[in-house]
Formats: C-alpha cells, structure tokens, sequence
C-alpha cells in the first residue's frame, strides 16, 4: 500500500516532494499564503508526515491560485501549483467536499469551459458558474461595466486542435 507522499508524487509526476527541504520560499512569495489555513510550505510537510485526511479537508487547497510564484521561487523546482491541483482532484476522487463556498462549482465551470472550448470564455464561464452556485445577480453590475469596457468579449478564439485537448481529459479521466 503507498503512502500519502508517494501517492501525491505519483500524481504530480514531477519532482519529489522529498526534494523541498522547507527554505519557505515558496510561502514567503505566494500571494495567498497570508489567507491560506497552512502555508504552502506545511503541505508538504503534511504530506511528508501522512497527514491525509488534514490535508484533503483543508480549504488550503482550494485557495491556490496556481500562479507559480512558489515554483519559480523554489531552489529545487518542486511544483507547488501542481501539488495543489493534485490534491484538489484527491480531494474530489475522495469525496471531500471543499471547504470554501463554492469554490468546486467554480472549479467545475472552470473545467468544463476548458473542455468545451480549449480555452476559457469568462462570460460562458460564469453563467456556468452562477447557475451552479444559485448566485445569479451578486455582481452582475461589475460585469456589464467590464463587458462595455471591453473587458469582455462575447465569443473567444477556440483552440484549434480541440481533439488534443479532450485527449488530456480523457488521459486525466476528467469526466
């Protein structure tokens, strides 16, 4: 039977987690870190110290927003943002619902979008997004400003090679 680390590595097929020897680079630039439950730095050693079902149940990994600060700031190259989407899908696959309100319906419309078109279209996006949620007009004033601003466009380019991009779905057995 693996253990949580290895089960991780194996998930982020990359660099080892054991190679992260806690410099906290990695917290020290992470824009989110100072609203994160544990640092990105204590994941790893959660994971190190197979701390499971903390870390799964943690809103920690629905706060990452995947920017790859603590990657390009890391001396070892250990992928914290792939960490991360690795749990969330371990979190998923568990059953764990997330903490944060919401935040798997947005990761869902989010995913969905990509599948669909290979890129995001933000307004497809977020009435996928506020249709799950229930949250129809919270900020609908924000987004007509940003839509007649230009902020928003109506229709975005689609990637051109969609068929590789349901590819990696189905490789990943995203549904």
């Amino acid at each position: 039977m693996q253990t949580f680390l290895e089960q991780v590595n194996e998930k982020i097929n990359g660099v080892p987690l054991q190679r992260c020897y806690h410099c906290r680079k990695c917290t020290a630039g992470c824009p989110l870190a100072f609203a994160m439950e544990y640092n990105p730095n204590k994941v790893i050693k959660m994971i190190q110290m197979g701390r499971r079902n903390e870390v799964l149940n943690s809103a920690t990994i629905w706060l990452c927003a995947s920017c790859e600060t603590c990657i390009t700031r890391c001396p070892n190259e250990v992928d914290i943002a792939r960490m991360m989407d690795a749990l969330r899908q371990m979190a998923i696959e568990s059953g764990v619902a997330a903490k944060e309100k919401n935040i798997l319906k947005f990761h869902e419309a989010f995913l969905s979008n990509i599948r669909m078109g290979g890129r995001i279209n933000e307004p497809t996006m977020m009435v996928q997004y506020k249709l799950k949620s229930g949250d129809l007009f919270s900020d609908m004033a924000m987004g007509i400003d940003m839509f007649m601003k230009g902020k928003l466009a109506l229709v975005s380019p689609r990637t051109k090679n969609i068929g590789a991009v349901r590819k990696i779905f189905e490789k990943t057995k995203q549904a």
